[in-house]
């Protein structure tokens, strides 16, 4: 009997979905390229990857307990699936003797828990990582670490006019965090997600996993699992609840002139909201796969990306898309018009990142550099358009391959690899005077680099894998959320 690797991972994508782990189940699927498997889904029972564990866990117990002669030579007394990976173990019960603990153990301080309840162990130094200088390392006292996220936290943005940094989890909620008067025990806003059932509002269970603050920063968007954008007042108050996709929501964006929204969902379509009356201005059915992406090109036009391999380019009150663009041979993850709105920049699973121009068909350039699959991307705020223009304009990319790349974008040319961290980069960005870049990483560490040099700055380590990293208006601050449920802030005045 034997098995293949698409077999286990549709095992475990299914195991994801039956569990209510929508978000885990989605990025697994498109990272082990369930959709390209040939497994029919239809012919694989519910609970199917347990009850191959568990017929698994009689066949270990009864090759534990019987010998070659047949005889029994010892009871397991109910195997554990650890038992079963780690029998001598369970079964010799050799002492673990204290001069076989790593010597390089590191000690952590306890620090206090921002939400007022128990002391928490200090991130250690990122040993890991033993490139990474030690004089710039961030100590633990320096960072606020934020508690209160009851499960992972995939997105976090910091306010464009005050210091309040919203974050939004798999908890079913976003937070509201005030960290004006740079205290250690801000004052938290708590936006629960709700859904209607039998005329009562019962929590919604799903991932909030976008929001964005507009322009003026006195109101926060959510997108959430559950199908539904909403719209929250700083003080917490919901305002209006978006409800025309049907299933979750990617990606959401607020205009630059704050009258409308525009989010993604997986049910392959783009919506345009009134943010005035939260209704519903124009829906965009042109992808053929869930639309992963969109970003405004200008106050009534905008791009969208998805698991189609395509982009759109569609304008409001325009029935089809004014420009569509194809070249990409895998999902494509993310899209960022430039600080103009001239050039498009995507990056896909296909590990390149593409530039596009409405002038011409084709991709102005096609960067292949990246040896997995691109994230995300991000351009910085300089050159000609922006508050520092006698800068250099530049993109970054975040990899898989746990690499940043920063690229010179008229010449196509990469100008620095930034290759500190040792796991997959989930996001980057850059200081609002473009001087510095945050990257973050599931190797749990938040680095700060220097875009002109290259080199790395200041280097921090969590508790958990970084899905976020963000700036406040100032630049003063970077703030980070994390797959261990905690927020982070780095000030970066006190270093």
């Amino acid at each position: 009997m034997s098995f293949s690797s698409d077999e286990v991972n549709f095992l475990v994508y299914r195991y994801l979905q039956e569990s209510g782990f929508n978000h885990s189940a989605y990025t697994f699927g498109i990272e082990s390229h369930i959709s390209q498997s040939n497994i029919n889904g239809a012919l694989v029972p519910p609970a199917a990857l347990l009850l191959m564990l568990q017929k698994g866990l009689q066949y270990t117990e009864a090759e534990i307990s019987i010998a070659e002669d047949g005889t029994i030579t010892r009871l397991t007394e109910g195997l554990s699936l650890i038992d079963a990976v780690m029998p001598e173990v369970k079964f010799q019960k050799v002492p673990i003797k204290p001069t076989e603990i790593k010597q390089d153990t590191i000690k952590t301080e306890p620090v206090a828990d921002t939400n007022g309840g128990e002391p928490v162990a200090a991130a250690p130094a990122s040993t890991e990582n033993m490139d990474v200088d030690q004089s710039i390392e961030i100590p633990p006292s320096k960072a606020t670490v934020l508690r209160g996220h009851e499960s992972e936290v995939f997105i976090c943005a910091w306010n464009p006019s005050t210091d309040l940094l919203a974050s939004g989890s798999g908890d079913s909620t976003a937070r509201i965090w005030d960290m004006s008067d740079n205290s250690t025990s801000p004052n938290q806003l708590v936006l629960r997600h709700c859904i209607q059932k039998g005329g009562t509002e019962v929590p919604s269970n799903k991932d909030v996993t976008s929001l964005d603050w507009n322009c003026d920063g006195n109101l926060l968007a959510t997108g959430s699992y559950d199908g539904y954008a909403r719209i929250w007042t700083t003080d917490g108050r919901l305002a209006s609840t978006l409800g025309q996709h049907k299933g979750p929501i990617f990606a959401l964006k607020w205009n630059k002139r704050g009258n409308y929204i525009l989010s993604a969902g997986v049910d392959r379509t783009t919506i345009i909201w009134d943010a005035a009356t939260g209704q519903c201005t124009q829906q965009f059915s042109f992808h053929s796969a869930p639309a992963l992406d969109v970003d405004w090109q200008t106050n009534t036009s905008f791009a969208s990306c998805s698991t189609d391999q395509r982009i759109h380019v569609c304008k409001l009150s325009v029935d089809k898309p004014i420009k569509s663009f194809q070249g990409h041979t895998n999902e494509v993850n993310a899209i960022k018009w430039d600080p103009q709105g001239q050039l498009l920049a995507s990056c896909s699973d296909d590990m390149t990142l593409k530039i596009w121009s409405m002038k011409q068909e084709t991709c102005v350039h096609d960067l292949q550099a990246h040896s997995k699959e691109i994230y995300t991307i991000k351009w910085s705020p300089t050159g000609p358009g922006t508050s520092n223009p006698n800068m250099n304009l530049i993109l970054a990319s975040a990899s898989f391959d746990s690499t940043v790349r920063l690229w010179d974008v008229e010449r196509g040319a990469c100008i620095h690899t930034l290759t500190k961290h040792t796991e997959p980069v989930y996001s980057v960005a850059f200081s609002p005077d473009g001087k510095y870049l945050a990257s973050g990483s599931f190797d749990k560490c938040v680095h700060i680099w220097s875009t002109q040099s290259g080199q790395l700055v200041h280097s921090y380590k969590g508790t958990g894998g970084i899905f976020e990293v963000c700036w406040n208006s100032r630049g003063s601050k970077v703030g980070a959320s994390a797959s261990d449920g905690s927020v982070f802030v780095l000030d970066l005045r006190k270093l």
